[in-house]
């Protein structure tokens, strides 16, 4: 075994063990992850990347690619979440996700050559986590509802228990029906999928009564 391909081989062992200790963490809005937004830390260098990441998608794409998060880490990893605005699921195309990578990378070595950013640093540009059956997006609320208001959601949200007086968490998986922004409240229905039509029985559609089933909740009380 060549000495690249031991270095190689290290190089991915700290590469996989970084993202273990990253997805021990349950999503949260505004994680730099599969939560969105933007996550720094204490890292020097990463406002100087975060710049870098949005010049490169302002200057080499048209406007319906987005950054939908960023993070990084003292290591020098990069992670980088692409948003496409006009697809259903988000889901850029490969060609620009290859091609944000490879400007991304030679902007970021002309820093490292520059000295403006101390270390070699590796990227993970790719997007986020809605392209699959069964995969789940944090949304931000009400901001992302709209967008997505066409497809079943996992709604976690807060309501009065009417014998304790106190709030307790509820889910279930509904299907958009009113955003009132004014107000700050939004309407759901059940959503036709399996987890709700077997509330029913076994291979049976949804029921007269879970068809007709409402509920309205303020946006503060929505968690995710």
């Amino acid at each position: 075994m060549s000495a690249d391909e031991i270095e190689g081989e290290e190089w991915m062992a700290e590469w996989e063990e970084e993202e273990e200790e990253e997805g021990g963490a349950e999503p949260a809005i505004g994680d730099g992850g599969d939560g969105g937004g933007v996550a720094l830390g204490d890292v020097e260098w990463g406002e100087q990347a975060l710049s870098v990441a949005r010049e490169v998608l302002q200057l080499h794409f048209d406007d319906d690619l987005a950054m939908f998060a960023f993070k990084v880490s003292p290591r020098g990893y990069v992670y980088v979440r692409l948003d496409k605005l006009t697809k259903e699921f988000g889901c850029p195309a490969i060609e620009e996700i290859e091609k944000f990578n490879s400007l991304y990378k030679q902007r970021l070595d002309e820093m490292v050559e520059r000295g403006e950013i101390p270390l070699d640093l590796a990227i993970e540009a790719s997007y986020p986590p809605v392209s699959s059956p069964g995969a789940e997006r944090l949304l931000k609320v009400p901001e992302d509802l709209d967008r997505f208001k066409e497809m079943p959601m996992r709604v976690q949200y807060m309501e009065e228990d009417p014998t304790s007086r106190h709030q307790q968490q509820k889910d279930g998986i509904f299907m958009l029906e009113v955003i009132d922004v004014e107000t700050g409240r939004c309407a759901w229905k059940l959503a036709d999928v399996k987890e709700n039509r077997a509330e029913a029985g076994r291979g049976r559609p949804l029921s007269r009564k879970q068809k007709d089933w409402r509920i309205s909740l303020p946006f503060d009380t929505i968690k995710r």
